[in-house]
């Protein structure tokens, strides 16, 4: 484990960076125990993706450590054996995406060759159990020209599917290999589009689609070079772009078939979210075909019973919704009938695993500022919790147990093990202790109150990392994106309420109507009312909190936000800035008309106005902060990155003009190299280091006067 690296800049503590400044990013080391900061939370191991060897006594997980000189994560693969204990072995330098061959001796993970992403097998084997102290070098197994994009293994370990980016029309990866390579010689630079997706998310178009393939292992453990396209005639991406993942593959239990799920792309993909599950037989004698044609909205996530006779998946109801509620689906292979197997579950789960028996289904979900790990029952659709509060990351079942990451508000993610129904929880590894123990973190209390509607309505209060009972601090209320998202239990290396506790600032957030993890009605209640009843909530949660905690100075608060907290920021500029010292502002929409024509996803601005701006463009107008410029007033930090094609700079550049030219305090961060989030280390300090800069100069008792507007 890395020793503890962290400080803040003296000079950043007192004030924000003036504009056109370069923030000086190096750690100065602090002795002893101190409040958590920014630099304690870039330099935490990131634990994930735990997997359980088959025979249940090994835990194979990822461990991402940052190289903070490269300003960069590099990532590693541990094995813990969990009968002896003791501490991981390191097993993979530099790799991820780890997963254990049939007989439970080996290890497949990706990692670069030669440049190129590649499948790679580390043999563990020994007598009386793996070896993984002194195991075999890892052979490369795959040897295609372009980067493997993911993959899974067949149940017997003899074949292998595979994700790779090429074009459609090429039949070789060779072609598209070459092809790509033509193009970067060409000194012609400009591309020609007939339709979008022009850009997506943080990537322009090129033509390439994410490709499903199959492949088959030789007497020696080798791909061949060229494997076999399984997707041929699909034009969609499989896995999704740009976060989708072998979650959404799976080969059937005897390997002969293989489901992927693949929205067709055409001249509707920006504003469809008609995904559809789809099987193929894995000799390719067949083209795919279609399993879910009769539901216009999303299905995904295929996952086939042990006996191969049913296929479960997600589905959604509403076309055009991307925060619909997933209902797990059963579909009758045979027959092709299907079911809803947990109709009176209203949350909305991840995906799906299923025991080894077939009688149980597995999925993680929000519900009430907790993300657990759930079991349903595969017959009637009964919903048990097995592991309850906090977050539960990944996890892996086999011979009886159950392995997890967890995380919550005070610690980031470490492995435990359990037996496979939640009991016997203990936790298994212990990164980040040392840190852990050399940092004072607050404590956390979720509240409830009455919101819009006379709804109950949650929200949570962190204590600065100093408290004292008896003094007063001062707050920063965060306002969380989605807008159908929460914020939860949970640790987070983005907006994290510890690193502004530890800069003794308190920390109130509300789970105002659009959030998800308390049922459907209540996440749908954002859709056309962005500027209503979650403003209402925020008020009311504002209100409440300052009547419960007395330690909250509420003549000294910042309210902030990202995305949606981002729009959310800049429409109470304009309706509610009375309590508000300074604003922050991160990749918000300033302008929610021009936001439709300036973003890509179009299927989410239609389902949240009701339509198009030429069809109803009084949607687009009801809540629209660029109509409030004029009562803007507070002092405003804009934060926008020039690679976030989500919502567009232009969003964020708009703002500060207005700030600029109306004479109010404010001030503009931006990162060329980031997109809608910022996650290079170095980006990552100098953020923190603005955003705190800015908190502390307006919230303190001799704070700059802002002139009356």
């Amino acid at each position: 484990m890395k020793p503890l690296i962290a400080a803040l800049l003296l000079a950043l503590a007192a004030a924000p960076a003036m504009a056109g400044d370069v923030v000086d990013t190096t750690f100065v080391k602090t002795e002893g125990v101190h409040a958590f900061n920014v630099r304690d939370l870039v330099m935490m191991d990131r634990v994930s993706d735990p997997q359980l060897s088959p025979d249940g006594r090994y835990a194979a997980f990822g461990v991402r450590s940052t190289d903070y000189a490269a300003n960069k994560g590099v990532s590693a693969i541990y094995v813990l054996d969990l009968d002896k204990g003791g501490q991981p072995v390191k097993v993979v330098d530099k790799g991820g995406s780890a997963r254990w061959s049939a007989d439970g001796r080996s290890l497949y993970f990706v990692a670069p060759a030669k440049g190129v992403a590649q499948l790679w097998r580390v043999d563990l084997g020994g007598k009386g159990g793996l070896n993984l102290a002194k195991h075999a070098a890892a052979a490369q197994v795959s040897h295609g020209v372009l980067d493997l994009g993911g993959y899974k293994l067949s149940p017997d370990g003899k074949q292998v599917l595979l994700s790779y980016e090429v074009f459609t029309d090429c039949t070789t990866l060779a072609c598209t290999q070459q092809r790509a390579a033509a193009r970067d010689k060409d000194k012609a630079s400009g591309t020609l589009y007939t339709k979008l997706f022009v850009r997506h998310w943080d990537t322009w178009a090129n033509g390439r689609r994410n490709q499903l393939f199959v492949a088959s292992f030789d007497g020696k453990g080798q791909l061949p070079a060229e494997p076999k396209l399984l997707s041929r005639g699909i034009d969609g991406d499989v896995p999704s772009k740009p976060f989708g993942d072998e979650g959404e593959f799976a080969f059937a239990p005897d390997g002969k078939s293989a489901y992927f799920d693949v929205r067709i792309a055409g001249t509707t993909e920006p504003w469809s979210t008609n995904f559809d599950v789809y099987s193929v037989p894995v000799d390719g004698s067949t083209a795919p075909k279609n399993l879910t044609a009769d539901n216009k909205a999303w299905d995904a996530y295929p996952v086939a019973s042990p006996d191969g006779k049913t296929l479960y998946y997600l589905a959604m109801k509403t076309p055009g919704s991307e925060a619909d509620r997933f209902a797990i689906m059963a579909l009758d292979l045979a027959s092709g009938t299907r079911r809803e197997v947990d109709p009176n579950w209203d949350r909305s789960p991840g995906g799906l695993t299923i025991s080894a028996d077939g009688k149980t289904l597995y999925a993680t979900a929000d519900d009430n500022g907790q993300h657990p790990l759930f079991a349903i029952d595969a017959a009637n659709g009964k919903v048990s919790q097995l592991v309850g509060e906090g977050t539960v990351g990944g996890y892996s079942m086999a011979a009886g147990k159950l392995l997890l990451t967890r995380d919550d508000l005070k610690r980031p993610a470490d492995v435990y093990l359990a037996q496979a129904d939640g009991s016997a929880l203990r936790q298994v590894t212990h990164y980040n202790a040392a840190a852990l123990k050399n940092t004072k973190v607050g404590d956390f209390e979720f509240f409830n109150f009455k919101g819009a509607n006379n709804a109950t309505v949650q929200g949570y209060v962190v204590k600065p990392a100093n408290y004292q009972s008896g003094k007063t601090y001062p707050v920063a209320f965060i306002i969380h994106g989605g807008p159908q998202g929460a914020m939860e239990n949970g640790w987070s290396y983005r907006w994290n309420p510890q690193t502004y506790a530890g800069q003794g600032f308190a920390v109130v957030t509300v789970n105002f109507h659009g959030s998800t993890g308390y049922g459907q009605a209540f996440t749908d209640a954002i859709s056309g009312d962005w500027g209503g009843k979650p403003l209402e909530d925020l008020k009311l949660g504002w209100k409440a909190a300052l009547d419960k905690y007395s330690f909250l100075d509420g003549d000294r608060a910042c309210a902030m936000g990202a995305s949606y907290g981002g729009y959310m920021t800049y429409w109470i500029a304009g309706v509610w800035n009375q309590p508000w010292k300074c604003l922050i502002d991160h990749d918000g929409v300033f302008d929610t008309r021009a936001m439709y024509y300036d973003t890509e996803e179009l299927w989410f601005e239609e389902k949240e106005n009701g339509g198009t701006p030429w069809e109803h463009p009084e949607n687009y107008e009801k809540f629209n902060p660029v109509n409030h410029v004029k009562d803007w007033r507070v002092p405003m930090l804009v934060v926008h990155s020039a690679n976030d094609f989500r919502i567009p700079i232009t969003q964020g550049m708009g703002a500060f003009t207005a700030l600029q030219r109306r004479g109010i305090p404010s001030e503009f961060l931006t990162f060329p190299d980031e997109t809608h989030f910022v996650l290079k280390p170095h980006n990552s300090v100098q953020w923190h280091d603005t955003v705190n800069g800015w908190l502390k100069k307006w919230t303190a008792k001799d704070a700059p006067k802002t002139p009356a507007k």
